[in-house]
């Protein structure tokens, strides 16, 4: 591709004269089609004001079309001094892979570009790091995911996929919110171990990893933060004023903010980024409330609490993993729909504290009709066991365990038809006896039908005709426990989490056993009975609605 071909080129010529601290590249795409990711332009700007502040020369360059990045890939390398300073690209924004490389996708407009256009197009991943490898042990790729929903064509799969760094080069990857918190808080704090930050922020890091590796060291920062002088005084009032201004607009964050500066400063030094806002307020009726929510910085864990909350009110976010994908989008757009808000699907200060109270309003509602039908189930439970007492005869006693077979009688219950088995096999005749016990000892259902076919009016006829009902039961109960456990299994909790759920079951008088992170017969049986009490499917495993019940109080997955 010409980007490649343009950075070999570029790393053979060299840089000018200007000794940076090191040097920088940022691309950041957020706007795929219609969907709008979280690694927008101002994170871009934060990301590269940090840097700068080091004193490291940066190219940056956000929401960028094939062209842009093309141009600002080879501003970045062609600005690349000799020394051995840092070098730092960071790529942010939807990627696609295939058998040649990884791409990262460019904006297009509303468009979103096919195969072809990713793999003639795209800025491709290994350009970067023909770059970087000129540069050992002090070259930079970070790649940051966003969670967009962009369709992929043929030839090509979703992601970054596996990488192969060059000898000497680190890469840091990760989600693209932790990506952007990263680069605008630790990743110029100098002589910080990258093992230990790459794990606060939940980053992999691949490729050049010793464990003493950091990005910058205390002497490559220019404390001075001073460049050299190029112009007169006259051009630096001049570019103090146009400072000001793009202050000024940033902080009214408005489409007549940007145009303001605009009007005043058309070929000003923040002029491209100007437009750029403005084009994003203009194209995204959202823009607003999106930017007041990203100036909240949400944590993973508040975000997975916000999610937790909405499905406890009964909109679903499609997991509760602290991403806020089209799934948590969605749901927040119909709760705000449902309680008379604008419908922008992103959220405020007050928004989120009111959906923090309604959950747990409904949490109270819910524990209390649990109650209720707790109660419900034991006066129902009690009824039919003084049905069965009033009868005493076996299919009363089956019937009870078939309605609860975790009951509150359910032990006598088998107890009393044991009874009636030994009773029945010491009066019948001996031929019928052992007949039976030849069915009995076999335990099939073709044992069973042979017995009722041997002894059609024997005395064991309604007990063999009760177990053939019992083993296709079992069988269908075989196929539903293998579903449950599949779906517990994608949940993918830890024990930490296992051993809250049981705790949580304890406290709900539902005797799980010990709390030891294991789920056992007990477990199972305290499971079958919270989800009974609560008019959920009875299974006896965990499933997302058993776990966003368990979560009602705030114990689980905090």
């Amino acid at each position: 591709m010409r980007i490649a071909t343009l950075a070999l080129a570029a790393v053979i010529m060299g840089a000018g004269a200007a000794q940076a601290a090191g040097d920088a590249l940022i691309i950041g795409n957020s706007r795929y089609g219609a969907v709008q990711s979280f690694f927008g332009a101002e994170r871009v700007q934060a990301a590269g004001d940090r840097l700068r502040g080091a004193g490291i020369a940066v190219t940056e360059v956000s929401d960028a079309d094939p062209r842009g990045m093309e141009r600002a890939f080879a501003d970045f390398v062609e600005g690349i001094e000799d020394g051995y300073a840092p070098l730092i690209v960071i790529l942010a924004g939807a990627f696609q892979h295939g058998p040649s490389g990884a791409y990262l996708l460019p904006v297009q407009g509303d468009t979103v570009p096919g195969a072809a256009q990713v793999l003639t197009q795209a800025f491709p991943i290994d350009a970067a790091l023909d770059v970087l490898a000129q540069r050992p042990g002090r070259s930079f790729l970070i790649l940051g995911e966003t969670s967009g929903d962009v369709p992929v064509g043929p030839y090509l799969q979703s992601g970054i996929g596996p990488l192969s760094a060059p000898q000497g080069v680190t890469v840091i990857r990760g989600l693209a919110p932790d990506v952007a918190a990263y680069a605008a808080r630790d990743l110029t704090r100098p002589d910080v171990r990258l093992a230990d930050v790459a794990a606060r922020y939940e980053l992999a890091v691949e490729g050049f990893t010793p464990p003493w590796q950091v990005v910058l060291r205390e002497q490559d920062i220019d404390r001075t933060v001073a460049e050299t002088p190029v112009a007169a005084e006259s051009d630096s009032r001049a570019q103090q004023a146009d400072d000001t201004a793009w202050r000024l607009a940033q902080q009214a964050d408005s489409a007549e903010g940007y145009r303001t500066y605009l009007d005043g400063f058309s070929d000003g030094r923040h002029a491209a980024a100007a437009r750029q806002r403005l084009s994003a307020i203009e194209a995204e009726p959202a823009y607003v409330e999106r930017r007041r929510e990203e100036a909240l910085n949400l944590s993973r864990d508040a975000r997975r609490e916000i999610q937790r909350d909405l499905s406890i009110l009964g909109y679903n976010t499609r997991g509760i993993d602290g991403i806020f994908g089209p799934g948590t989008r969605g749901a927040v757009k119909a709760w705000q729909t449902a309680t008379g808000r604008n419908a922008s699907g992103y959220l405020d200060t007050p928004q989120i504290r009111a959906i923090d109270e309604a959950s747990r309003a409904r949490a109270a509602e819910l524990e209390a009709e649990a109650e209720r039908r707790k109660a419900e189930l034991e006066r129902e439970d009690n009824r039919l066991w003084a049905q069965v007492r009033g009868s005493g005869d076996e299919q009363s006693l089956r019937r009870y365990l078939e309605r609860f077979p975790d009951g509150l009688h359910a032990t006598q219950a088998r107890e009393s038809l044991s009874r009636l088995e030994e009773q029945r096999a010491g009066n019948a005749a001996l031929q019928d006896r052992r007949a039976w016990d030849r069915a009995r000892d076999a335990g099939t259902e073709q044992a069973y039908r042979a017995y009722l076919s041997e002894q059609p009016d024997g005395a064991f006829v309604g007990q063999a005709e009760a177990q053939i009902a019992a083993l296709r039961r079992a069988e269908q109960d075989a196929r539903d426990d293998a579903r449950a456990q599949a779906e517990e299994k994608a949940l993918g909790l830890n024990p930490v989490a296992t051993r809250l759920a049981e705790a949580r079951l304890a406290q709900l008088g539902l005797s799980p056993g010990a709390v030891d992170g294991t789920f056992d017969q007990n477990t199972r049986r305290a499971l079958r009975e919270f989800q009974r009490t609560r008019g959920l499917p009875v299974s006896g495993y965990l499933d997302e609605q058993t776990v966003v019940r368990l979560l009602a109080d705030g114990i689980l997955g905090r």
